[in-house]
């Protein structure tokens, strides 16, 4: 339905950085899908966020603007899996070797098995070919005008995520308080991101919490760290 509206009512040149409005409104269904759809029990392209689509049109019919409203996500999946389902499909089409800078770039390798956060349910799923689906995601960011920063910036905060999943924590010896096991994965979380590894420990460990008009220093177990 959106497509033959943004089709019928389109109007106006095409910008050469970007696509045309009704090119935008189509393909902005491929990048919210990669980031906000997963495989359930019932459905391999489950969409686990909602949205509200306004399409306006100007005095002449013709069309003029739009603006897509997202809410609801379902942010526990990216922690945690069934074992019959899987994790967002962004994860997946990264690690599809299709675009291998990006592995490079985020400094993965292409086996979900080693990412806790994507392998605790399925890792493939038979009517989706994540490679395919990679192109459709990187072509669609281009259509909305993302530059290559930002396209990057994304990339690179979605593998902070799969390398955060990797950070362990044990008890120190003789107190409840937790520490780092290794700091590999908050190093590689903190370079994507663009922060200082030791600032995201101590945030985890030692995180300032406000306590009537002043913020204090709490220790954390290992089990409150995760």
């Amino acid at each position: 339905v959106i497509q033959y509206f943004a089709s019928i009512a389109a109007v106006g040149k095409r910008d050469t950085s970007k696509g045309t409005l009704e090119d935008q409104i189509i393909q902005a269904n491929p990048a919210l899908e990669a980031f906000g759809n997963a495989k359930t029990l019932r459905n391999d392209n489950s969409s686990r966020f909602g949205k509200f689509i306004r399409i306006h049109f100007g005095t002449s019919g013709k069309l003029s603007s739009a603006d897509i409203e997202t809410y609801l996500l379902e942010k526990s999946r990216c922690t945690f899996q069934l074992k019959a389902e899987r994790n967002y499909h962004i994860f997946y089409q990264i690690l599809s070797k299709q675009k291998p800078e990006l592995l490079d770039m985020l400094l993965i390798t292409n086996n979900p098995y080693d990412y806790s956060y994507i392998s605790q349910g399925e890792v493939t799923v038979a009517s989706i070919n994540d490679s395919e689906e990679l192109l459709a995601t990187d072509s669609a960011f281009d259509v909305l005008g993302f530059t290559t920063e930002e396209k990057m910036g994304v990339y690179k905060l979605t593998g902070a995520i799969m390398h955060y999943g990797n950070m362990k924590f044990k008890q120190k010896q003789r107190e409840e308080q937790a520490e780092p096991d290794g700091t590999e994965a908050a190093d590689k979380t903190a370079y994507l991101m663009g922060l200082n590894s030791a600032d995201i420990i101590k945030g985890l460990c030692h995180p300032r919490v406000k306590v009537g008009n002043e913020y204090v220093t709490k220790g954390q177990s290992v089990d409150q760290v995760y």
